[in-house]
């Protein structure tokens, strides 16, 4: 389908352009959005009428959003979730969870304006991507960890998996050098020294003296 573009959109061009898209996209996101418009000549002459204006509108949306964007920008959300030793989550983190940590740190954020290529399923630090508009985007930090401990460690640059795995390596070579130490553990039967090999072979009888003795 052939629409004309509202606004910016990131891949298609730019507010007045005149671009095809698939059907589906033009009708599901696009237009319901008011993102663009069927490019036929009627709405082509609406557009060119409105142009300044649409123009105008699109700049004071942008301003706005590069001033949200001031405020949103390296904003660090906490999300506790339960999670295996290993780190990985028991479900994850998804745009809906990012925007309403969002909201409760007091910024106007909606789930559709979160990019995420795909949900968190383990803890740790995440750079998160807000469209706040067209033309601005800004970096939010999500730090996804098992309780608030570990998320003040991950904001101080703590690598909690990594952490982990040193000490649980720390403590499995303490545990084999403990059990080398160990007196009571079972050493079996030592060989004989040379010398001692030798004193029991001069006592042993050799067969023909024992039929002899006989």
């Amino acid at each position: 389908m052939d629409i004309i573009l509202l606004e910016r959109i990131g891949g298609l061009g730019s507010i007045g352009d005149i671009v095809t898209v698939k059907d589906g996209y033009a009708r599901n996101f696009l237009l319901p959005q008011k993102k663009a418009l069927r490019a036929n000549e009627a709405n082509k002459k609406v557009f060119e009428a409105n142009r300044e204006r649409l123009e105008a509108e699109n700049a004071e949306k942008r301003t706005a959003a590069q001033k949200q964007g001031e405020k949103v920008e390296g904003t660090e959300i906490v999300l506790i979730r339960a999670a295996s030793n290993a780190g990985q989550l028991y479900g994850s983190v998804n745009v809906r969870d990012v925007a309403a940590a969002l909201v409760e740190k007091g910024h106007d954020i909606d789930k559709r304006q979160v990019i995420m290529g795909a949900p968190i399923k383990t803890i740790g630090m995440f750079d998160v991507t807000i469209a706040l508009h067209a033309e601005v985007e800004v970096t939010v930090k999500a730090n996804v960890a098992r309780s608030d401990d570990e998320a003040e460690l991950q904001s101080q640059g703590v690598d909690i998996l990594a952490q982990a795995a040193e000490e649980e390596a720390a403590a499995s070579a303490a545990e084999g050098f403990q059990e080398e130490l160990d007196p009571d553990r079972e050493l079996g039967e030592l060989p004989a020294a040379e010398g001692e090999e030798a004193a029991a072979e001069e006592e042993a009888p050799a067969e023909g003296e024992e039929n002899a003795e006989g």
